[in-house]
């Protein structure tokens, strides 16, 4: 699918596809995300989903020179070749890269503003999510209710030829992400689509969408499957309120494959909905150690699985971490992403914002997640649910 992406990957790796993800923590507020704001946070922007959606605050990375010294010579970098006429956005990208700082990146004005609405749950694009089929084509997965694409009858298993005239064909599925998006809400895109022998083109009015980064399924009367795709605003209280309505003696799947993190506050209010309190996890931020800690009345009882994967990053492993290190889940699937450090926005001159490490995370038990990940109680790599509903009737959440 081609979804939001929350997440910081390494420079080469995410790029062109999406807009980092930000482990931030609102210490004033206790609101905890996936980096530090050093200002006032913004929204953030969409990445390659929907068309998209992502989160702010405080990322995860490393750094080898400090993140206080490498903000200094980003600013300096930035703000010297503007004055000599150059871009100010580049050379800021060339000093973080001279930093040794992974997950460091850099948007201009337009891309962090993009990348809050994705935190704050909302993106702008026509309601398609697209991903690689045979033949390399680039195919239409899923169609958003309601959404532009919806209302001019584009439906799932359609593929997607040309956007604007440009041919999707064999191209990558960010680029075409990327241009389904677009720049503004109102704005018009042309696509091409094809469904078995038929061939038609569509105008589209782009418009502002939320994100549907939570989807509850009952599979029978007492399984329960949670589905998280990204912690964008509001999604951790959506998981609890998922819990609450849950059928009494239902067991839990929590679904967090392909999760590339998001708001760690709602990583942590998502916790809460199973955990009596206590410990979710620690930070460091310029070496000052601090805790993240789960609201007191979870469930504690109901029988818990949670389903993870290499997509499963940042804020989806602290929460799965929290819960594995307390005891209060089985995890089934393959190990995560490994994505523990902590970002900070830096304002540049002209408007951009270079997103620097300036810590890392653990989960309760001490273990370092960036680079290693977790491994999940079973690994399996085919066919994870049916095996985490066989763990969960096991744990008394009979399916």
């Amino acid at each position: 699918m081609s979804g939001p992406d929350l997440c910081p990957r390494p420079r080469g790796l995410r790029r062109g596809a999406a807009l980092t993800l930000v482990f931030a923590s609102v210490l004033v507020t206790a609101a905890a995300t996936n980096c530090l704001p050093r200002a006032e946070p913004r929204p953030a922007t969409p990445a390659a989903g929907p068309a998209a959606a992502a989160a702010l605050d405080p990322r995860e990375g490393h750094t080898t020179r400090g993140g206080d010294r490498t903000a200094d010579e980003v600013r300096r970098a930035a703000a010297e070749a503007q004055a000599d006429g150059e871009s100010a956005t580049r050379a800021a990208e060339e000093a973080v890269g001279r930093s040794g700082d992974r997950w460091g990146a850099v948007y201009d004005k337009a891309e962090y503003e993009q990348y809050a609405d994705a935190l704050e749950g909302r993106y702008t694009g026509v309601g398609l999510w697209v991903a690689r089929a045979a033949g390399g084509h680039i195919q239409v997965t899923r169609v958003q209710p309601g959404g532009p694409a919806a209302r001019a009858g584009v439906r799932a298993g359609d593929v997607l030829r040309t956007i604007d005239g440009w041919s999707a064909d064999g191209k990558p599925v960010t680029e075409a992400v990327a241009r389904l998006r677009g720049d503004a809400a109102g704005s018009k895109v042309a696509i091409g689509l094809g469904r078995g022998p038929l061939t038609w083109t569509r105008t589209l009015d782009r418009a502002v969408l939320g994100t549907e980064d939570v989807a509850v399924e009952n599979l029978s009367d007492t399984v329960v499957m949670i589905r998280v795709t990204a912690f964008t605003k509001g999604s951790g209280e959506r998981v609890r309120a998922a819990v609450r309505r849950a059928p009494a003696g239902a067991g839990i799947l929590l679904d967090l494959r392909g999760n590339s993190g998001g708001l760690v506050a709602e990583a942590v209010t998502a916790a809460s909905a199973f955990l009596p309190g206590g410990l979710v996890a620690t930070y460091d931020v310029h070496g000052k150690q601090r805790a993240l800690y789960a609201s007191g009345g979870g469930d504690a009882a109901r029988p818990l699985v949670v389903v993870i994967d290499g997509g499963t990053m940042s804020a989806a492993e602290l929460l799965t971490g929290a819960l594995q290190d307390r005891g209060r889940a089985v995890t089934v699937g393959s190990r995560t992403f490994g994505k523990g450090s902590v970002q900070m926005p830096t304002g540049l001159v002209g408007g951009s914002v270079a997103e620097l490490t300036v810590g890392h995370y653990r989960t309760p038990s001490g273990h370092g997640l960036d680079g290693k990940g977790i491994t999940p109680d079973l690994p399996v790599t085919e066919h994870p649910l049916e095996h985490a509903r066989t763990v969960l009737s096991g744990l008394g959440g009979t399916s």
